[in-house]
């Protein structure tokens, strides 16, 4: 069995010898070749070269040709901001100025960066042959509505149900485009990555989500692909609804608990993926955890229908030497009985040193937002342009602050505010919002209220 049928036999929900391994490489390519995100995204031979170090380096199964959930968005007339060290982040919203979906340009792979993606596709697939599947990641429909409307969608979906569900529904087409893109061009797996359905609830999913996700895994199985549903962020509440969808797989993060999903999913007769945690093990730990919270995460997952994964785009500073003692546990067997006797080699980090204020003394309202970065994940960008036009209201009678755990910082933080779940919304100290992002009428009243206690 190559790597390629092994991979594609997991992602069918069927028994395997081993695990199958993909790291999720996005921009973490370009920092294995020593360029910025903004060279490699705009370069098909930079990210063929990326793919081609990963796969040096990490010995996977699969890779996905890119992680970058903004080509359909800027094609679509999204304005975006570029970062050095990770994909770029929606800036501008083009139905939040004004605009209606007859307005948007119309949407093709010939456009934009999207050419590159599958010059780099093509590239790759006549390179690695059947020794390696390649996925090709799209914006799930949702969070494709959210980067065209902005944050004025969460208010929307309870005032204009028709007009969000046309918008859905819309995204779904474009979905299909691009995954007719990457078909034509070689993946294996489409991959429609949705992380801003982590937001909202079952009832809402299964109202605008439903329908539009239904029409888009069932044009990527009739083109005969395998197709996954994609979720960074806690999506727990919605894992039984994102199951009744004909997805091939369902992917998660680290927030997730595997074995729930793994419940879940089998009993839908679909695979699963996951979810190795990013930063703590991955960007901020040693091989040696790695290695050991890779083993938990098999030992778990088992041998039929799972892919050991990130539970997202792996961060782009992630130490390479971790992520192949992760997936050194997937390929070897011996290693992995080793591995099972090893003693935990570092004890936990009590953050010690990182202080949290003495919020009932101080005049202020402290907003703290607990997030994986606001920069470069949607859900966390989203919480964020929240706090921040609330907060704008309160003027200096408010700190806004973000704490990413992609810093040791950030994960003093999220330990002393006893934070479990991403993205999150502290106000004085209380975990407020939780992996939910608030209407504006909920979260400046909880700001008010704090306030007047205050004063």
């Amino acid at each position: 069995m190559t790597r390629r049928e092994l991979l594609r036999s997991a992602v069918r929900n069927e028994e395997t010898p081993r695990p199958a391994w993909v790291p999720f490489v996005g921009c973490h390519g370009a920092n294995l070749i020593g360029r910025t995100a903004t060279e490699y995204l705009h370069s098909a031979d930079l990210i063929v070269e990326g793919l081609t170090k990963a796969r040096e380096l990490y010995d996977p199964d699969g890779l996905p040709v890119a992680f970058d959930l903004q080509m359909e968005a800027e094609i679509l007339g999204c304005g975006l901001m570029w970062s050095d060290d990770g994909p770029p982040s929606v800036a501008t919203h083009p139905l939040a100025e004004g605009k209606t979906l007859a307005d948007l340009p119309e949407f093709s792979a010939d456009k934009g960066r999207f050419p590159l993606a599958m010059q780099a596709t093509r590239t790759m697939r006549e390179r690695v042959g059947d020794d390696m599947a390649l996925y090709g990641l799209i914006c799930g429909p949702y969070t494709l509505a959210l980067h065209l409307m902005g944050s004025n969608i969460f208010l929307a979906m309870f005032d204009d149900v028709p007009g969000i569900q046309e918008l859905v529904m819309y995204c779904a087409e474009v979905g299909k485009r691009a995954a007719d893109a990457y078909i034509e061009a070689g993946v294996d797996v489409v991959a429609v990555v949705d992380p801003m359905v982590s937001q909202i609830s079952p009832e809402h999913f299964e109202q605008f989500v439903t329908p539009a996700a239904t029409e888009l895994f069932d044009h990527i199985r009739q083109r005969g692909a395998l197709s996954s549903l994609f979720c960074c962020g806690d999506a727990t509440r919605n894992l039984k609804v994102m199951a009744n969808t004909p997805c091939d797989n369902m992917s998660v993060d680290e927030n997730i608990d595997l074995a729930g999903l793994k419940e879940i999913a089998q009993a839908a007769d679909k695979s699963f993926g996951g979810n190795l945690q990013l930063t703590v093990v991955l960007l901020l730990g040693t091989p040696e955890q790695a290695k050991l919270h890779a083993v938990d995460r098999i030992d778990i997952g088992g041998s039929k229908g799972f892919v050991l994964a990130p539970g997202c785009d792996l961060p782009f500073y992630t130490p390479a030497d971790n992520i192949a003692a992760a997936g050194l546990m997937a390929t070897d067997e011996y290693q992995r009985d080793i591995a099972r006797n090893m003693v935990a080699a570092e004890s936990a980090d009590s953050f010690d040193d990182i202080l949290v204020p003495d919020y009932e003394s101080l005049r202020e309202v402290y907003i703290d937002l607990i997030t994986l970065d606001s920069a470069t994940c949607a859900p966390c960008q989203y919480m964020r342009m929240a706090a921040e036009k609330a907060a704008a209201e309160f003027g200096d009678k408010v700190v806004l602050r973000e704490h990413k755990i992609t810093t040791r910082q950030g994960l003093g933080m999220l330990t002393k505010l006893g934070v479990r779940n991403l993205p999150t919304i502290c106000l004085d100290g209380e975990a407020k919002f939780i992996s939910i992002i608030p209407d504006q009428k909920t979260l400046v009243a909880a700001i008010a209220a704090k306030a007047e206690a205050k004063s």
